[in-house]
C-alpha cells in the first residue's frame, strides 16, 4: 500500500491495534501486517516516532517488559487513548460515507 495513503491515519491504526492488548513495537508492526492481510508493511521508522508522539499526547502509556528473553518497551492504551480511538472511528465512518457517495453515487 502506498505510504501516502496512510498519511493521517497512522495514529488511528496504532490505537486500534493496541485496543485489544498491550504490545511491543515489533508486535504492533506484525499486528498491522496481519490484520491488513499483508497490505500494511509499515517501517519501524514510521511506527516508533508515532508511538512516542501518542505517548506524549497521553493516548498511550509504556513500560519495559521482558518478552522472549528480550527487554522491550510495551505500549498500552490509556483512557484518553480509548476516547481518541472512538473519535477516529467516528471520523473515519463519516469520511468513508462522504467519499463513497461521490465515488459510487448509485449505492
Amino acid at each position: 500500500m502506498n505510504a501516502d495513503a496512510l498519511r493521517g491515519h497512522m495514529d488511528a491504526l496504532l490505537l486500534a491495534v493496541l485496543e485489544r492488548e498491550p504490545l511491543h513495537g515489533y508486535a504492533i508492526i506484525e499486528a498491522l501486517r496481519e490484520r491488513s492481510g499483508g497490505a500494511l508493511d509499515v517501517p519501524t521508522g514510521t511506527v516508533y516516532p508515532a508511538l512516542r508522539r501518542l505517548e506524549r499526547a497521553g493516548y498511550l502509556a509504556s513500560e519495559w517488559a521482558v518478552t522472549g528473553g528480550r527487554r522491550r518497551r510495551t505500549y498500552r492504551l490509556t483512557g484518553d487513548g480509548r476516547a481518541a480511538l472512538a473519535g477516529e472511528r467516528s471520523a473515519w465512518r463519516s469520511f468513508t460515507n462522504v467519499i463513497g457517495s461521490v465515488l459510487d453515487p448509485l449505492r
